[in-house]
């Protein structure tokens, strides 16, 4: 099997972004679905408008998010889209693709998830952009491309049955479930495979990119986000969801910022780290990769 190729910018800039984007060598047309996360209220790392507005607009792109399974900013889709305005994503169309309803897609051979629920607005996207912001997270240990790929992209409900590895779809109920560590981040990567497999098998395209700035231990969902505790590490953009997240990982390690120890406590302390190694067993991209610097 031939390494998945990973483009690297160690600048951040809407130019850099969009060097990123042309040098994975996929035009998204039509309807281009474009998952961030805009972040809770009281939230700092979320990627920002003045970065991806030249990007967004020239693929005519609308972004999209789902509502949070925890009461918040973003826990209905009225609260959500106000939240996301605020923090300047109005620059394009909003979708929060759960306000209506849910779509149930397959989940195949995972071992805690039998299904993946997803915003229903979902079906009606042409192809999608996985911008992701790189950061830490209190549960799955860090955020990349295959936790907005799972825990974005599925509906409220959705959130609920990965948080509690296929328990519950309450999202009351689902944080008094019971569960290994390791099981929660292996049912993100089985929701991130039926998200691809999804797309795939309508030979839509995906693609993923991942901005590693403002790098807080905390995610963009947590309304008392942190400061970074390193600097910035630059681009990273893939065909690859798994190869993605494995580089952003790798640059942590190998970067000689003395910050990056507490990123990497966060880190492994919730078996984060895991997710690459599950996802690329389940067929979902490989490990194993070309770093490309442009």
């Amino acid at each position: 099997m031939s390494k998945s190729k990973v483009y690297y910018s160690k600048e951040i800039s809407p130019e850099a972004l969009i060097r990123v984007y042309e040098a994975l060598g996929v035009e998204l047309t039509g309807r281009v679905a474009v998952k961030v996360s805009s972040g809770e209220k009281g939230a700092k790392g979320y990627l920002k408008r003045s970065l991806i507005e030249p990007l967004v607009k020239r693929l005519n792109g609308t972004i999209v998010e789902c509502n949070t399974a925890y009461p918040g900013s973003r826990n209905t889709a009225e609260d959500h889209l106000a939240t996301a305005k605020e923090h300047g994503f109005d620059f394009a169309p909003i979708d929060i693709m759960d306000k209506d309803s849910e779509l149930k897609i397959p989940v195949k051979n995972g071992k805690h998830l039998k299904y993946d629920l997803v915003g229903k607005n979902l079906a009606t996207y042409d192809a999608l952009l996985n911008l992701a912001h790189g950061k830490g997270h209190a549960m799955g240990g860090f955020g990349a491309n295959l936790k907005n790929q799972s825990i974005g992209i599925a509906s409220r409900n959705g959130k609920a049955y990965i948080h509690s590895c296929g328990q519950t779809e309450d999202p009351d109920a689902c944080w008094h479930a019971k569960y290994e560590q390791v099981e929660f981040i292996e049912s993100m990567a089985e929701a991130a495979k039926a998200v691809a497999d999804y797309f795939s098998e309508q030979n839509k395209p995906v693609l993923y990119i991942t901005v590693m700035n403002a790098i807080s231990e905390d995610c963009d969902c947590d309304a008392h986000q942190g400061d970074p505790v390193m600097g910035d590490l630059g681009i990273v953009g893939s065909l690859d969801p798994v190869a993605n997240d494995q580089a952003f990982l790798d640059l942590i390690w190998h970067s000689t910022d003395p910050g990056k120890d507490k990123l990497i406590e966060r880190i492994t302390s919730r078996e984060g780290e895991k997710i690459t190694k599950y996802a690329e067993s389940l067929g979902l991209g490989s490990t194993d990769y070309d770093l490309v610097e442009l």
